[in-house]
């Protein structure tokens, strides 16, 4: 079992999520969809945005979790449709990758450790990828058992000091590679693959499209698996 600080971190912007439930509210509708752990955003923080915001009802998986809601004055149903807008209420992006709103959720992992490799040298499981140069690469905490999809490696990229860089090679269970291009990145220094305010805030696309898989299953995957914080 991993310790907390080799996982990735989920990172949910409350400033954010205050003003993606005022715009979800503005843009209509009554019940916001809060199943699955508030698509791996954390139903009790994203309820309590709700309430706030001036949002009717939520929807949740069970009964039990309506009734733990009620204790925080979250008016929670379990049998009726959602009909306000997700992709706005979390902040996620279209197909195309544009975003309505800031994104709520930033999935951010650290470097572990670099290595400089030289041309020909191949990275990860089955060498699914060789240096054509000179570079320096980075091992990252994520990998696919906290959602970061295998199909990722060499088809997405994650941002690096403001720059997105390739992840390269096969993702492995808890870690993959990203080939920092030449350029070097201290250990411990922050990787976002999603969300955020940089490049990789839209990456849910690009996922999605690789992947064949939703954003929200995606995102609630890798929400849920993740170590969750929060930031202002």
């Amino acid at each position: 079992m991993l310790s907390s600080s080799a996982l990735p971190r989920a990172v949910i912007s409350r400033s954010a999520l205050t003003a993606s439930a005022a715009a979800a509210v503005a843009a209509g509708g009554r019940i916001a969809d809060l199943r699955r752990d508030a698509w791996g955003h954390g139903v009790l923080t994203v309820g309590q945005a709700a309430r706030v915001a001036g949002i009717a009802h939520v929807l949740v998986d069970s009964q039990s979790e309506a009734e733990a809601l009620a204790l925080e004055g979250i008016d929670a149903v379990v049998d009726e449709e959602p009909d306000i807008d997700s992709t706005l209420l979390y902040g996620l992006p279209d197909a195309d990758g544009v975003l309505a709103s800031r994104p709520i959720l930033r999935l951010a992992g650290r470097v572990l450790s670099t290595k400089r490799l030289k041309p020909g040298d191949a990275v990860s499981y089955g060498y699914t990828h060789r240096a054509s140069e000179h570079t320096v690469v980075a091992l990252v905490t994520g990998g696919y058992a906290q959602g970061i999809v295998r199909a990722l490696g060499n088809n997405a990229h994650v941002e690096v000091d403001g720059v997105e860089r390739p992840i390269i090679g096969r993702v492995a269970m808890d870690v993959c590679v990203v080939d920092l291009q030449g350029h070097e990145a201290a250990v411990g220094s922050e990787v976002t693959y999603f969300g955020g305010v940089g490049p990789a805030a839209p990456a849910l696309a690009r996922w999605s499209a690789v992947t064949g898989l939703t954003v929200a299953e995606l995102v609630a995957v890798t929400g849920s698996h993740a170590q969750r914080e929060w930031e202002a």
